[in-house]
């Protein structure tokens, strides 16, 4: 079994929410909360950014993955705009969740509520090396739905 990630989080602003956590032994990602002291509505196709309330200081050689709660999703049509967002080791500021609402009704979050997942993930770091040609591939230039749709 692998060891754990060590995170350091503090907490920031005037809200204070329960520190992300796993629901189940097998979930992937920890819930994170709105840190808010309202609720706030979101309109139709409206996104607005929610704090959390947290900081982290994430290990070099991993990130943060940000991503929707499928319940939220499904049942309310809230999401996360950029999913996955990512939060680098380097970061130190609050971690906000930007949610668009995605359904024809307006929609509110409550204080408290679990707006997103954060899932820890290793990094590898890359270069790009300018060359003369590619190796040939048998997709080679093929496009979005070149490999077929079923």
């Amino acid at each position: 079994m692998s060891q754990d990630v060590v995170i350091s989080v503090v907490r920031v602003g005037s809200v204070e929410m329960p520190l992300p956590k796993y629901q189940t032994p097998g979930a992937a990602g920890m819930d994170v909360h709105a840190a808010t002291s309202e609720s706030v509505t979101l309109e139709p196709l409206e996104r607005k950014m929610f704090p959390t309330g947290i900081s982290v200081a994430i290990p070099p050689g991993f990130e943060i993955q940000v991503r929707p709660r499928s319940g939220l999703a499904a049942k309310r049509g809230i999401t996360v705009i950029n999913t996955p967002g990512t939060i680098d080791s380097d970061y130190r500021g609050e971690i906000g969740i930007v949610l668009v609402n995605l359904s024809p009704e307006r929609a509110v979050v409550e204080p408290g509520d679990r707006i997103a997942q954060l899932v820890v993930a290793k990094v590898e770091r890359a270069r790009f090396d300018l060359v003369e040609s590619l190796d040939a591939t048998g997709r080679g230039a093929g496009g979005y739905g070149s490999t077929g749709t079923r």
